[in-house]
């Protein structure tokens, strides 16, 4: 696939300054990366090779290959062996709305391998929880954060609440899995709808930081209370996608 920008325009783009504290490999990265968001630096695209790079910018072979490896590291770029190095493409999906649905089967329905990391398990009370779930202050919830990821690339950080007086059994969840699934075939759940709302946001530092973006970039927040068949509240989940891999879809009747 083609640059938007020529050899010469890239090169000038990724200038680096010798007067700040800055590391060189870092300014580097930051550049790469700031072109990858703006689509100056398209998917596939194969970048200098260190040797070359290095000597354009008058910095060390060694400065390059650690922002390389990092890159790579980070699932932005990939070692194509004699053919250098590449801008690796971020999952592009265009899920549609209108039917509940987990972040596993989603991903199963796009052709995509959900994975999950989990940042932080408890079990605790939370008045403002509490008020949402329009429980006593004294009811006790499950609080996940976690990062979801399609084909091992980083798509959403997800906080969710679990009411554990509606699905006391989550509390021995080890998190693997679809809580969907668990809620059905453990706790004899089924969720069967939801009120969500979504709007775009700049992503926070612990967000750009899991999706290696700059702290200025658009992420989407997606807003979910999630109820039983009962009409119960069980699930409340606050999660931030980001930007460049989500264009929802819906179908409008007239």
């Amino acid at each position: 696939m083609q640059s938007n920008v020529e050899y010469d325009q890239l090169i000038e783009k990724l200038q680096l300054n010798s007067k700040t504290a800055e590391p060189y490999y870092h300014q580097l990265k930051r550049k790469i990366l700031a072109l990858i968001e703006s689509g100056e630096i398209s998917s596939g695209l194969g970048l200098p090779a260190e040797r070359v790079l290095a000597e354009a910018l008058n910095v060390s072979r060694t400065t390059v290959r650690r922002c390389y490896e990092e890159l790579k590291e980070a699932g932005t770029l990939d070692s194509n062996g004699r053919s250098g190095t590449s801008v690796k493409a971020t999952p592009r999906i265009s899920p549609r709305l209108g039917k509940l649905k987990g972040f596993t089967e989603e991903m199963r329905e796009l052709g995509l391998t959900a994975s999950t990391r989990v940042e932080s398990r408890d079990i605790l009370r939370d008045r403002t929880i509490a008020s949402v779930f329009q429980r006593p202050s004294t009811t006790s919830f499950l609080r996940l954060v976690r990062i979801r990821m399609g084909n091992d690339v980083p798509m959403s950080r997800e906080l969710a609440w679990y009411d554990l007086s509606l699905a006391p059994e989550l509390a021995d969840w080890d998190t693997s899995g679809s809580s969907y699934e668990f809620l059905k075939a453990k706790c004899n759940i089924q969720l069967t709808w939801a009120e969500q709302s979504i709007e775009a946001i700049i992503c926070s530092k612990e967000e750009a930081k899991v999706f290696d973006l700059t702290e200025s970039s658009p992420c989407l927040l997606l807003k979910r209370k999630s109820f039983s068949s009962k009409n119960q509240l069980v699930e409340y989940v606050e999660g931030t996608f980001r930007g460049d891999a989500y264009a929802y879809r819906v179908k409008l009747d007239i």
